[in-house]
This record gives structure tokens, C-alpha cells and sequence, in this order.
């Protein structure tokens, strides 16, 4: 049975960079898979992707020698169960702000005795390169949760949640941590008061041993990220590299054309 490449580096204290796949397309998929990611994350909670195009989309990746996530809608037991089964090799889970919230989604993540993961399927066995037995016996140690802190409320438990079995990183979405901060007459926090809300998650992380990690806009901004102790980095995404790229030909061939930033990543 093949092994998580981007999981290993984790425990090794090693930064992992990846993407977020918003498309859906299984073209632009197989190339972004083949350019030396450590991980691609299919984002299922904010893109109209179905099962069947997720599907498809695991296995390109997994045969494209990259580690297929996949980030839910929410962390419960049919949707982890779903995309696990699906064929992704781990789970993004957003909106985690109390410690049995982080205790489901783990729980959902792993075969019993240590979780409550449902037997069954074949896709997720293929994409490992393994038998379906081999996959039931190994894929607790192979499988990566990662969960997302995305409030204050989530800060606040940050270390009881980081603290828990089975997590395998920590993720920042820095928009949604911004909006959630947002007083109750409606003012965004100031740069200052994100920032330390972020470097908060570091330090907890660092504390209790759990690798961090953020959405950046570029590669500039993760390599400071990994510079301050950051380990699970995602830069970007397809959307947001085929806009950007885009924009920067169409500013150079019509100036006038006025700017629309499309894609937020």
C-alpha cells in the first residue's frame, strides 16, 4: 500500500505546499498534479463539485503520484465518509471552533476501534494501490485530518483542539478568520489584530506539537509563512492561477481594460 507522502513530511517537521482545485476539471487536475505539489485540496464546500466528478478527480491525482484532500462542507460523518471513500487520502474540515467538533470529525476519519469510519467501498483501496483489506488494516495511519480555525471562538479552544489524537495539522482560512472577527456593528479587525490571530495559532501549534498552516496568495508570502514555523501551506489556487495569469496578458495587451480580481484564491 502506498504511503502519504505529504503526512510524512508533516511528522518529520518538513513544510508540505499544495493548491486548492476550485474548477472541477479533471484537465487542468491531471496537469496541476504533475508539477510537484505535495498535495492538491478539492474544494467541496465552496465549488459545485458532485461525487462523481470528485471521484475522478481523486484518482487523477493519486495516479499522478500527488496526495488528493479534500476539504468538506462540514465536519460530519457522511461527508467524510463520502470523500474518504470517494478516494481522497484526507479531509480539510472547516469551521472548527470547540473540541467535540474536532473529536467528530476524527472520529469520522478513522476505522473503529479508533474512529467510527463505515466498511466498505473499493475506490479508496485503488487510489493507495492496495487491496481493500490491506486498505482497512493501514489507512488509520496513511489517512490526514486536518482541521481549520477559522474564529476567535476556534483560537480560544486552539489548545485542547491541537492537543487531540489523531489530527494531523492545523489550517488558517485568513478570510473567514477575518470576517468572523468582525465586532458586532460590523468594523473588520485591523491588520495588527489578524495578524496576531494568526501568530496565535502558531504559537499553540508550536506548543503542543501540531503542525500550522495558512492560505497564502503567492509563493513569497508561504515561504515567510514556513519561516515563522508554518508546515501545511496552500498557495493559491487553479481559479486564482488562471485569472491571475490571464489578467497580467490582458493588462499588458488592453491597459484601459479595467481590473476585476475574480478569484479570491
Amino acid at each position: 500500500m502506498r504511503t502519504n507522502r505529504a503526512k510524512e513530511k508533516l511528522k518529520k517537521g518538513e513544510p508540505t505546499f499544495g493548491t486548492w482545485l476550485s474548477l472541477g476539471d479533471l484537465y487542468a487536475t491531471r496537469v496541476l498534479a504533475r508539477l510537484g505539489f505535495d498535495w492538491m485540496t478539492l474544494d467541496i464546500e465552496h465549488s459545485a463539485i458532485d461525487w462523481s466528478q470528485a471521484t475522478m478527480i481523486f484518482g487523477a491525482i493519486a495516479d499522478a503520484g500527488c496526495v488528493p484532500l479534500a476539504r468538506v462542507p462540514e465536519g460530519n460523518h457522511h461527508y467524510i465518509k463520502r470523500v474518504l471513500d470517494a478516494g481522497a487520502w484526507g479531509i480539510v474540515v472547516p469551521m472548527v471552533d470547540t473540541v467535540e467538533q474536532a473529536e467528530i470529525a476524527i472520529a469520522a476519519a478513522k476505522y473503529p476501534p479508533t474512529g467510527n469510519r463505515s466498511i466498505g467501498g473499493g475506490m479508496h483501496s485503488m487510489n493507495f494501490g492496495a487491496t481493500a483489506g490491506d486498505y482497512y488494516l493501514k489507512a488509520n495511519d496513511e489517512i490526514m485530518v486536518v482541521l481549520m480555525t477559522e474564529s476567535p471562538r476556534g483560537i480560544e479552544n486552539a489548545e485542547a483542539i491541537y492537543s487531540l489524537p489523531g489530527l494531523d495539522a492545523i489550517f488558517i482560512g485568513p478570510n473567514d478568520l477575518r470576517f468572523q472577527m468582525r465586532t458586532p456593528d460590523g468594523t473588520f479587525p485591523t491588520s495588527e489584530e489578524h495578524e496576531a490571530a494568526i501568530q496565535k495559532v502558531i504559537e499553540v501549534g508550536k506548543k503542543v506539537g501540531t503542525p500550522t498552516g495558512l492560505h497564502a496568495m503567492d509563493a513569497e508570502s508561504a515561504l515567510q509563512r514556513v519561516q515563522e514555523g508554518m508546515q501545511f501551506m496552500a498557495i493559491g489556487s487553479d481559479l486564482r492561477m488562471m485569472t491571475s495569469r490571464a489578467q497580467e496578458i490582458v493588462s499588458a495587451v488592453a491597459p484601459d481594460v479595467e481590473d476585476k480580481d475574480i478569484a479570491r484564491y
